[in-house]
């Protein structure tokens, strides 16, 4: 092996090295910086709770602190911002005893390197993984369960702080809680979104405003499908958890016969293919005898005996909820029809159906 090969696998496995160590100091310092708003917040309303006079002059303890913090440690220290640690130790607090937060100064003072305090603490109290910008935006959520839904999503799939705006505004908490009972919303809160079943994977509507179709603009279902692939690494994003991309069109051969499936995904955590067929108009039984088919298809002869059965979505822009109930088994665990839509939701629309569906529960 020649000099030079060594040479570039060396400095190779240096710089692989060298970036997880900057990725992991870059990670160990957001999450400090993060506690110590926290504790910076708490600090505000102990201050606050000292008694009415001092209350009354919150405002301008504020701005005196904000100029002296600013002149000490640069940027970061606004009136703004330390509003809004105030507003994050609100959102995020806790019944802590002195104990605990003699841990957390300890925890902040110490080299932040140095996480097996952090992880300590963070079992007794809440958790923050994530950047201060993501909890400037998750505090704003008034609903409790939501936010912590929103949050363990973040995490779990390490959303920019853009992919969580625009999953926050499609509605994704709604739409999935829409489709879940009151144990089942509970869990969403505690532990996100767990796939276990095909009905997991499920959302309805499917919100497809990254396409930039209008609404009302006429396009084919060519179109649609083309848009979803230009757009392909969103659209991942909207299926949701475990989706890899197998293929577009992909052609079935039956008695020499051709037939072609719009999309085809595997879902790496149901172990399963996912079918899906694209109708630009309103949903017929002809279009969920075609699924079947697409799926029996994939059944029979392209799934490993190892895999889970196929599962078949027909995104469409209408449906008739009885005509699918009706044209399917009793039993059905395959095939679903699920509606998709170009532009934002209204979120209120959806936060009253969700009320709605619990009273209803």
């Amino acid at each position: 092996m020649s000099s030079e090969i060594i040479q570039n696998d060396l400095y190779a496995r240096i710089t692989e090295l060298l970036q997880a160590a900057r990725q992991n100091v870059v990670r160990a310092v957001n999450q400090t910086m993060v506690y110590t708003y926290f504790e910076i917040g708490r600090m505000i309303i102990e201050e606050e709770q000292q008694g009415k006079e001092r209350a009354a002059y919150g405002k301008q303890i504020l701005k005196e602190i904000s100029i002296k913090l600013t002149k000490g440690f640069g940027k970061g220290f606004s009136i703004d911002n330390l509003e809004n640690m105030r507003r994050f130790f609100l959102a995020y607090s806790i019944s802590e005893t002195t104990s605990r937060k003699s841990d957390l100064i300890s925890i902040i003072q110490k080299s932040y390197v140095d996480l097996k305090q952090v992880k300590k603490y963070d079992k007794e109290t809440h958790t923050f993984t994530l950047s201060w910008s993501h909890y400037i935006k998750l505090m704003r959520i008034q609903n409790v369960a939501e936010r912590s839904f929103y949050e363990i999503e973040c995490a779990a799939n390490n959303w920019s702080l853009n992919e969580l705006q625009r999953q926050f505004n499609s509605g994704l908490y709604e739409r999935l809680a829409l489709s879940r009972d009151k144990d089942g919303i509970k869990k969403l809160a505690e532990k996100g979104q767990i796939i276990e079943k095909p009905m997991d994977i499920l959302k309805d509507p499917y919100i497809l405003e990254f396409l930039n179709l209008p609404e009302h603009h006429q396009y084919s279902e060519s179109d649609l499908e083309t848009a979803i692939i230009d757009k392909l690494e969103h659209f991942l994003l909207e299926l949701g958890k475990g989706f890899t991309f197998v293929g577009r069109q992909v052609r079935m051969t039956i008695d020499e016969k051709h037939f072609r499936v719009d999309l085809v995904f595997f879902n790496r955590l149901l172990k399963c293919f996912v079918v899906i067929d694209l109708k630009i108009g309103e949903l017929t039984h002809q279009d969920i005898g075609q699924m079947q088919m697409y799926v029996n298809y994939h059944d029979r002869i392209v799934k490993l005996p190892d895999e889970n059965k196929t599962i078949g979505i027909i995104l469409c822009k209408d449906k008739s909820q009885t005509l699918v109930e009706i044209t399917l088994p009793k039993n059905n665990d395959q095939i679903f029809a699920s509606r998709y839509q170009t532009i934002l939701p209204d979120k209120q629309t959806f936060m009253r159906l969700l009320d709605d569906n619990e009273i209803g529960n």
